[in-house]
């Protein structure tokens, strides 16, 4: 399976390039700490290399013996896998499910720099994601200065025109989700061209498109909106680089556009899947834009620092996201944040790994309805803006996804495809 391949291959590349990066990095370190520096890194170098040396031999997955806050539920969750009625007893690296492995990995990541002190706050991923950032900067170019055009003229645009626009841009949302390093193990994968020259061409590779009903909710909720009411929008973000900038393009257009009076970002707390977006990166690539020397770049930027400043934009973090658990258990593991989602008007769930977590990961039929996926995780109307890049996929017209397998065999999983998929919640 997919799974088996990303298990054997992918996540071993990973952890040789973080230790790797950590070698890199060592003098940087002595100079920043002295010889206790360098003894962290060893020591977090060793870690990891045992890490790799347990998921390659096929170990038993060990509970967490750190004193990280979210340990206890990590070592819940081994316990709830072990029970299984279904399982092999003993959960192990390829005796278990994906998710689940892929997901303790990147924990026990964290766990190797976070226990090794003053070297804690070090994100191994973070040259990978401003690399990302940099090369993607053709791109990001592009998209804020037709971004700054548009808004020249936002005030003249008909509800047809505006409706094109929103169209446009939650497309480049869409798309900018192929930039996934964790998908290429960290190798190159930024985004290159304009995006807004190829969306015409994009669209036959949208596999469910409800573009409409999202335009249909945003409108009607603007019309009943009252003073008390704001509408509020939250993306639930995946990739920094190209892609997070597609997001904020995505968001200020929300505003100017009076589709939306507030935007909630939520981020991963500490660094994830190779290229996933921490509060770190959320403010640094709007620093970045802010003092870019490109005019609308940096127009963008300072805009958007302003946005954060005023709170109609603002950044969250919870630990839930970066937990294994699908999100149908949210209302009981994270109560607090489900509630919070409830006042929304629209959540965006941004990529692969949310959508995973969003049907449970399992192998669906096809057509088997995504409403029903959720598994009772409607805190409000949701949408799921992902290229595909894992064997899970629900909610296609009878006979859609087997046709495509019988041209496409890779079709689940080279990002080639994407999705924008609604529900509307109870």
């Amino acid at each position: 399976s997919f799974a088996y391949f990303t298990i054997k291959d992918r996540l071993p590349q990973i952890l040789t390039r973080v230790i790797d990066t950590l070698h890199r990095h060592k003098n940087e370190f002595f100079e920043e700490h002295g010889e206790k520096g360098v003894e962290a890194e060893k020591r977090a170098i060793s870690f990891l290399s045992k890490l790799r040396n347990e998921l390659q031999t096929d170990k038993p997955v060990t509970p967490l013996e750190d004193e990280l806050p979210d340990a206890a539920l990590w070592n819940q969750y081994l316990d709830y896998q072990r029970n299984l009625p279904n399982g092999n007893g003993e959960p192990s690296w390829f005796q278990s499910p994906w998710l689940y492995v892929e997901c303790y990995m990147y924990r026990r990541i964290h766990a190797a720099i976070a226990q090794n002190p003053p070297i804690d706050n070090f994100d191994v991923f973070k040259e990978g994601k401003a690399q990302n950032f940099f090369e993607s900067q053709e791109a990001v170019i592009a998209l804020c200065t037709y971004f700054q055009e548009l808004l020249k003229n936002i005030n003249d645009l008909d509800e047809k025109q505006l409706q094109d626009e929103l169209f446009k841009l939650l497309q480049v949302s869409l798309w900018g989700n192929k930039c996934d390093l964790s998908f290429s193990a960290g190798e190159d994968s930024s985004q290159k061209s304009s995006p807004l020259q190829s969306l015409e061409n994009m669209v036959p590779y949208i596999l469910v498109n409800d573009m409409e009903k999202l335009w249909s909710l945003l409108v009607n909720a603007k019309k009943s909106r009252t003073e008390r009411n704001n509408v509020r929008v939250d993306i639930i973000l995946d990739n920094a680089g190209f892609e997070l900038v597609s997001d904020l393009v995505l968001a200020d257009f929300l505003l100017a556009s009076k589709l939306a009076d507030e935007v909630y970002f939520h981020g991963k707390s500490i660094p994830w899947y190779v290229s996933d977006t921490t509060k770190q990166d959320f403010n640094w690539t709007i620093k970045q834009l802010g003092s870019a020397n490109h005019m609308w770049m940096s127009r963008c930027g300072i805009n958007w620092e302003g946005n954060l400043k005023k709170g109609v934009w603002v950044f969250c973090d919870h630990m839930f996201w970066t937990l294994p658990h699908d999100f149908s258990s949210m209302s009981e593991v994270a109560p607090d944040l489900y509630a919070e989602l409830q006042k929304s008007n629209l959540l965006l769930f941004k990529g692969d790994l949310n959508y995973r977590k969003l049907t449970g990961d399992r192998k669906w039929e096809y057509s088997f309805p995504f409403h029903q996926a959720l598994n009772k995780f409607h805190p409000a109307p949701l949408c799921s803006l992902r290229t595909l890049k894992s064997d899970t996929q629900v909610g296609l017209k009878p006979g859609q996804g087997e046709q495509i397998q019988a041209s496409e065999p890779e079709w689940m999983v080279n990002g080639k495809y994407g999705i924008v998929q609604f529900d509307a919640g109870l």
